[in-house]
């Protein structure tokens, strides 16, 4: 077994093993995983922290030895918490919130005996739920973009998924996957900000996520990361004067 960590800024995890395959993902500097896979140019890998699975580039990420990758999960995560940064080894280089500094101490992150130097805002992921919406709001007015996990441009669950990293809680990435986690609340009035409130298609089928703000508000992310109102019956967009998506459940992550 290999294991592999990512030195780039944002890496596109693909479906498949080619350039025109669907990005289902992306993965940010500093996140570590197991490689399952490898052919010539794309290798398949599994994500450590919410062991989402898809293909990636050979040229796009380095190996670590299975004990820094054992470390790693042992580890508690340094967050970066900037919109964007740069972090520096012989040349600079921009790093998206969310990004993980392994090995962090003093200023330094270390991938594979290489050191790195940071100087940013970092936090070592605690969960505070009114911490929550604020992480939510650096996001706002970011483009939708399927697969996508950066301010640069995401999608719905994506967003959930690093809104709640930054607190230090580890959601899987799809909807369906995070709508299976926590308690579930019976009706819009008994969330509080920081809650998850899941919607499904005309199938029954979890297709988006979002966000429970205050005074029935939700931020999700729809062409871009926006604030609605939400009722029983789901997200109103008042700029088109309907319901854009319809409610499911509505649950309580921590």
């Amino acid at each position: 077994m290999q294991y592999g960590i990512s030195n780039l800024s944002i890496v596109p995890m693909r479906n498949e093993a080619a350039d025109q395959a669907e990005m289902v993902n992306q993965i940010l500097f500093g996140e570590h995983f197991k490689v399952l896979e490898v052919r010539k140019k794309w290798s398949k890998i599994r994500l450590s922290h919410d062991k989402y699975e898809g293909w990636i580039c050979n040229k796009q990420w380095i190996e670590i030895p299975e004990e820094d990758y054992k470390q790693l999960d042992k580890d508690v995560s340094t967050i970066t918490t900037d919109i964007l940064d740069i972090i520096t080894k012989e040349h600079h280089q921009p790093i998206v919130i969310g990004s993980i500094l392994p090995f962090y101490k003093s200023g330094h992150a270390l991938l594979n005996n290489e050191m790195y130097q940071f100087d940013g805002l970092t936090t070592p992921g605690f969960v505070k739920k009114e911490k929550l919406v604020e992480n939510a709001l650096m996001y706002l007015n970011a483009p939708y973009l399927w697969g996508g996990r950066s301010p640069l441009g995401i999608d719905c669950s994506g967003f959930s998924q690093m809104v709640y990293r930054l607190q230090g809680v580890d959601l899987p990435r799809d909807a369906y996957q995070q709508a299976k986690v926590g308690t579930t609340l019976s009706f819009v009035e008994e969330s509080e900000p920081g809650d998850l409130a899941f919607f499904d298609n005309n199938e029954g089928k979890i297709t988006h996520v979002g966000i429970i703000l205050e005074d029935n508000h939700i931020i999700h992310a729809s062409g871009k990361v926006r604030i609605d109102r939400i009722d029983q019956q789901g997200i109103f967009n008042t700029e088109l004067g309907s319901h854009t998506h319809k409610l499911r459940l509505i649950k309580s992550i921590c």
